[in-house]
C-alpha cells in the first residue's frame, strides 16, 4: 500500500530531488533554502509564476555587490547522486544577461558531483524556461546539496526570480516525471501484484479543502497546486493520478484506486445531497481512467499523453453509504470490484454502478482479526507496529499470520504491507518496509521486506486439499531453538529451500547495520519424497519442489 507518509512520495520514490520547489502548502516559507554570499531570499507572488503556483524565489542583490551569489537547496535532507544523466529545469525572470551555474556539492567534503553552466537572457516581464541534462558522478554521501549561483555585478541593486527548479535522475523505466530508481527497484523486486493508491489519509486530507483532488494532479506540473498533506508536510502532487497508473504499468501491478467519499481527518462527514458534487468528482475520475477518448474526460486523458484507458478493476470507498446516485453512463464502467472500509446502510454506490460491480469489505489488521466469514475481505494494512524498526520476531509473526490468509483466499482477496517506504529520521510512522537515506545505495532491506518478497515470489495460484503433494510449503519458526523438520511430498526428488533468519529475535536491519542477510537459498535432494532439514531459530522458510 502506498501513501505519501514519511516522505515516501515527495523526496522518496518520486524522482524530483529539490524540496519546496513550488512553495506549496499552508506556509511553505524558505524551508530547505539558504542564501549564498549575502544574497537576500524571500518568497514572492507579486508576479505569479502560474495560476496554480503563484510563488517564486526572489533573490535580491545589494548595490555594489560582486562575485558569485545565489541560493542553495538541501533537497530532502540530502540529494542522492547516482551517476546517471540528470534533467534540470528552472524558470527565471529578471533583468539578467550572463552565465549562471548550478552544482551538486557535498556540505562536508565540498566535493562537486555535477557542475553545469548555462547562459541566461531574461527580463522582468515574464518567466523563461531553461533546461540542461548533464552527466553526474556517483556518490554514497548523504549530505549533497543543490547550489545555484550567478554574477552579482550583473544584477547589483536588483533582483532575479527563480520558479519551480526541478532535478531528476534518469528515472525508473526512463519515464518523464517518473520514479527514483533505487527505491523503485526495491519495490519492484518484491514481486507484488497490486498497488493501492493514493492511500487513505492522503486521500482524505487534514480537511475537505486539502483532500487529494485527482483533477489537480494531472496535466502540466505548472498547473498542479499541491495541497497541505495529512502528515505534517505539503504534498506537491507531482505523483498524480496518471503517474500512479504508469507506476503500475512499469511494475506490472494491478491498480487499486482509492476514491474520496466525503470523510476528512478533521472529522468532517459529508452525506446525502451535500455529497453530490463529490460523487460527480469521482465519476469524472472513473471516466478519466476508464473512458475512451470520445468521452470528455477520456479526451482530456488523451490530451495529457495517454490514448488508451487503464484497466481499473478495483476501487475502494470509505463507506458504502457515502456515494449517492448520480446520472452516470454505466457503459463507461466495466466490471468493478468495490472495496468498502466501513459497513453501514444501503449500497448506494453499488446501486449507481448497477450490475457492473460487487462488494468486498476492507480490513485493517493491527492486532485484530476478521470475524465476519460471510463477506470477502482485503487486508489493506498489515505489519508489525509499535517499534522503530522491523525486527526478526515481528517479521516471523507476519510470516505466521499470512499463510492463514492464503489458505482462505476465497474470502481474503489480497493483503498489503503498510507503510511501504520511509525517509530515515523524518518519519511519522514506524516501522516501515523500506527505509532509506538520501544516497542511491542507502536502501535498508528490512527483515519484513525479505518476508514479503518470499511470500510474493512464492504465491499460490490454487488452494489444494491438505493431502496435496505438489507446490511449496511456507514455514516459520518462532521458537528460540532450531527445529528439525521432515516434510514428505510424494513423487518429488528435489526442492529449493530459502531460509531467512537470525538467532536474535530483536535484531533489525537499520541504515548503518544489516545483521539480517537476504534469504539463503540451497538445493536439497530426496530419494523417496522425504525432505529433511534444520529450520533455525527465529526464521522463515520456503520449501519449493521442482
Amino acid at each position: 500500500m502506498f501513501e505519501d507518509i514519511n516522505y515516501s512520495g515527495d523526496g522518496g520514490i518520486h524522482g524530483q530531488l529539490i524540496r519546496n520547489n513550488g512553495f506549496q502548502g499552508d506556509d511553505p516559507g524558505l524551508a530547505a533554502y539558504s542564501a549564498i554570499s549575502g544574497a537576500i531570499l524571500e518568497v514572492d507572488s507579486s508576479v505569479p509564476f502560474s495560476d496554480a503556483l503563484p510563488n517564486s524565489l526572489k533573490v535580491s542583490v545589494e548595490s555594489g555587490a560582486s562575485g558569485q551569489v545565489g541560493f542553495s537547496n538541501e533537497g530532502y535532507w540530502g540529494i542522492p547522486v547516482d551517476g546517471s544523466p540528470h534533467s534540470h529545469n528552472i524558470f527565471i525572470r529578471g533583468n539578467y544577461q550572463g552565465q549562471m551555474t548550478w552544482v551538486l556539492q557535498s556540505v562536508s567534503t565540498k566535493e562537486i558531483f555535477e557542475n553545469a553552466t548555462f547562459y541566461v537572457d531574461t527580463t522582468t516581464e515574464r518567466f523563461i524556461e531553461f533546461h540542461q541534462r548533464p552527466i553526474t558522478t556517483f556518490s554514497s554521501l548523504t549530505d549533497i546539496e543543490y547550489r545555484m549561483t550567478f554574477d552579482a555585478e550583473l544584477v547589483a541593486g536588483s533582483s532575479v526570480w527563480f520558479a519551480l527548479p526541478q532535478l531528476y535522475p534518469t528515472t525508473f523505466h526512463n519515464r518523464y516525471n517518473g520514479l527514483k530508481p533505487s527505491p523503485a527497484k526495491a519495490v519492484d523486486n518484491i514481486g507484488g501484484n497490486f498497488l493501492r493508491f493514493p492511500g487513505g489519509n492522503k486521500l482524505e486530507g487534514p480537511n475537505v479543502e486539502n483532500r487529494w483532488k485527482w483533477n489537480e494532479t494531472i496535466g502540466a506540473l505548472t498547473s498542479r497546486p499541491g495541497h497541505q498533506g495529512a502528515w505534517g508536510y505539503p504534498n506537491k502532487d507531482v505523483s498524480g493520478l496518471h503517474e500512479y497508473f504508469e507506476w503500475c504499468d512499469d511494475m506490472q501491478l494491478v491498480p487499486f484506486l482509492d476514491v474520496y467519499s466525503g470523510y476528512s481527518l478533521d472529522g468532517t462527514h459529508i452525506t446525502g445531497e451535500d455529497l453530490r458534487p463529490f460523487v460527480d468528482e469521482v465519476m469524472r475520475e472513473l471516466e478519466d481512467v476508464l473512458g475512451d477518448s470520445s468521452t470528455p474526460m477520456g479526451a482530456l486523458r488523451a490530451e495529457n499523453g495517454r490514448e488508451q484507458p487503464w484497466p481499473v478493476k478495483w476501487v475502494e470507498s470509505e463507506t458504502k453509504t457515502t456515494l449517492v446516485v448520480a446520472a452516470t453512463p454505466k457503459d463507461l464502467l466495466p466490471s468493478i470490484t468495490l472495496f468498502v472500509r466501513r459497513i453501514q446502510g444501503s449500497n448506494s454506490l453499488l446501486q449507481q454502478l448497477g450490475s457492473t460491480a460487487y462488494l468486498i469489505h476492507f480490513q485493517q489488521m493491527r492486532g485484530s482479526t476478521t470475524t465476519n466469514i460471510m463477506n470477502k475481505h482485503i487486508i489493506g494494512e498489515l505489519g508489525r507496529w509499535g517499534v522503530q524498526w522491523s525486527d526478526m520476531k515481528g517479521s516471523v509473526s507476519e510470516a505466521i499470520f499470512m499463510p492463514g490468509l492464503e489458505r482462505n483466499s476465497d474470502l481474503i482477496r489480497g493483503v498489503a504491507f503498510a507503510p511501504l517506504i520511509s525517509l530515515v529520521d523524518h518519519q511519522q510512522w514506524a516501522p516501515n518496509l523500506i527505509p532509506f537515506k538520501q544516497a542511491p545505495d542507502a536502501i535498508v532491506y528490512t527483515s519484513s521486506y525479505w518476508v514479503q518478497q518470499l511470500f510474493a515470489q512464492n504465491a499460490g495460484s490454487m488452494t489444494h486439499e491438505i493431502i496435496s503433494d505438489t507446490g511449496f510449503d511456507l514455514l516459520a519458526n518462532y521458537a528460540g531453538e532450531p527445529q528439525h523438520l521432515d516434510i514428505e511430498i510424494a513423487g518429488k526428488r528435489s526442492a529449493t529451500l530459502s531460509i531467512l533468519g537470525h538467532d536474535n529475535p530483536d535484531s533489525t536491519n537499520i541504515h548503518d547495520a544489516a545483521p539480517i542477510s537476504p534469504p539463503v537459498v540451497s538445493h536439497i535432494e530426496s530419494s523417496d519424497g522425504n525432505f529433511s532439514f534444520l529450520l533455525p531459530a527465529w526464521s522463515v522458510a520456503v520449501l519449493r519442489t521442482d
